[in-house]
């Protein structure tokens, strides 16, 4: 299969295979059939051998998991556009779920993440995410681990407690910075953030898999809960196509892409965001088709998206707006601007007269040439249009061959555990008035003192026997691994990118 089928217009309107990487948009008002086209691209993709990753916000497309039915409607559509063996099948699927509820949890480490993007996420001001990056510059240094909140929390308390001694070394730490991040790492943690740190940490790979026939796997991320906090959902996105623009290596020009990338409610990226992030989410874009992978932007309106990285969109799938408003008006405007010219179209007008189902679709065609916009009656997809129940859900997920890889939670040695030890050794020791340049005092003496929160936070860890058990399992051996690598967005904010 070297191309998919969108739909008809005056003829049949395809998307090369080969073109696939050179990014797409689907935009349009609720309720307009931009769920419907998303399906048809990622069912297309799937059959084509191409990985496919994607997210579900409103629950409908983990339908793709399930095979269609054929009514009278869609027999009907499908003689209309002339379909060649169209037939009901579901793709083969993966679930995934930041809180682990719906799919296989989707964990990444404090490291990788990066003080940028966790400062994005906990909504911390410059001076606040200047003591962040403190903190990973020191933890790099001593080869502390920073792998889930725990980890995070034990570091800013060691901060907290030193702030004297490692401003001498590091800069200025202000301890009501370190409070303010306490509270909102509290806050983050109520809403449920701390499901998505830790181990074992999501590898890339698990999203570039086919089937055994040959298929690619959707990628579904479970997100009608995710989408309720846009800076989590937003950052966690951003840092995923961050590590696939970090880690894959360059392939060129290919007959297929290797990954397509669905970005759904894509004006969460950009809400709010500094110009720096926004010419850094354009770099990856432009430089990430070289990796190939194809990135789809979907949103209501085409100006969600800056026009920077608009004019990257090769791929165009455009359904009805509705110019009730200046805000829809400019909008149709945007939208007609950066179509191919079709003089037969008038596309300012069309385009709020477009039903359910049909689109203006643009494709890059033979030698990269757009394909002047047509006016699209959009194909079925061959899955289920809508939502799964949770007893199927339940058996995609038991037949999932990497169930057993992310399932169960791990919990080795990281920066709990060495401060927790190392505040141990200095009490036991009690050490003379050389050795106590800071001083530790024992939570017993003072409430929760310096490690008080290690040692009765809410989260209780192993013993020290545990720990030690675990300490032999660990796969770092050396400094260099200890500074785990950081995406490249992960330095967005903060100039160049620190390891």
């Amino acid at each position: 299969m070297k191309n998919i089928l969108i739909g008809k217009g005056e003829q049949q309107v395809h998307l090369l295979s080969k073109y696939g990487n050179r990014h797409g948009l689907i935009a349009g008002a609720t309720g307009t059939g931009k769920t419907i086209s998303l399906l048809v691209l990622a069912e297309g993709f799937s059959r084509m051998g191409v990985p496919v990753f994607m997210s579900d916000v409103k629950g409908d497309v983990a339908g793709i998991a399930m095979a269609g039915a054929l009514n009278e409607k869609i027999q009907q559509r499908i003689s209309q556009i002339g379909i060649d063996g169209y037939l009901n099948e579901p793709s083969p699927s993966v679930f995934w779920d930041l809180y682990g509820k719906l799919g296989h949890p989707v964990r990444v480490t404090i490291s990788e993440m990066g003080p940028s993007l966790l400062s994005r996420m906990l909504e911390l001001n410059d001076i606040q995410e200047g003591t962040l990056e403190i903190a990973f510059k020191m933890a790099d240094e001593q080869g502390l681990l920073l792998l889930d909140l725990d980890d995070f929390r034990a570091i800013l308390s060691y901060i907290a407690e030193n702030s004297k001694a490692i401003s001498a070394q590091y800069g200025l730490v202000s301890t009501k910075s370190v409070a303010a991040i306490q509270r909102a790492l509290l806050a983050f943690e109520r809403e449920g953030g701390s499901c998505m740190f830790g181990e074992p940490a999501l590898e890339l790979n698990d999203f570039l898999r086919t089937d055994l026939s040959g298929r690619g796997i959707v990628n579904i991320l479970a997100a009608d809960q995710l989408i309720l906090k846009p800076r989590l959902y937003s950052s966690f996105l951003l840092w995923l196509l961050s590590e696939l623009f970090e880690n894959l290596p360059e392939v060129g020009d290919l007959d297929k892409p290797r990954l397509v990338f669905f970005f759904d409610e894509a004006h969460l990226l950009f809400d709010d965001a500094p110009t720096m992030l926004r010419q850094r989410v354009e770099q990856a874009v432009r430089l990430i088709r070289s990796k190939g992978v194809g990135v789809y932007f979907c949103s209501q309106f085409p100006d969600d998206v800056p026009g920077e990285i608009l004019g990257q969109m090769g791929n165009r799938i455009q359904h009805a707006l509705r110019a009730y408003t200046p805000r829809d008006q400019k909008a149709v405007k945007t939208a007609a601007e950066t179509f191919a010219v079709n003089p037969k179209l008038d596309v300012a007008s069309v385009i709020s007269q477009l039903g359910v189902g049909e689109a203006l679709v643009s494709t890059l065609q033979e030698k990269g040439v757009p394909l002047p916009v047509e006016r699209t009656i959009i194909c079925p997809p061959r899955c289920r249009m809508g939502t799964i129940t949770p007893e199927e859900r339940a058996i995609i997920r038991a037949r999932s061959p990497i169930g057993i890889k992310y399932d169960t939670a791990m919990n080795r040695e990281s920066a709990y555990e060495i401060l927790n030890r190392r505040a141990l050794g200095k009490v036991e020791a009690q050490p003379g008035p050389e050795q106590r340049q800071i001083k530790i005092e024992k939570p017993a003496e003072k409430g929760r003192g310096m490690f008080g929160d290690l040692f009765w936070g809410t989260k209780r860890r192993q013993g020290m026997v545990e720990t030690m058990v675990k300490q032999t399992m660990r796969t770092v051996g050396s400094q260099v691994g200890r500074q785990i690598m950081r995406g490249i967005l992960g330095g967005i904010l903060g100039g160049t990118r620190r390891r």
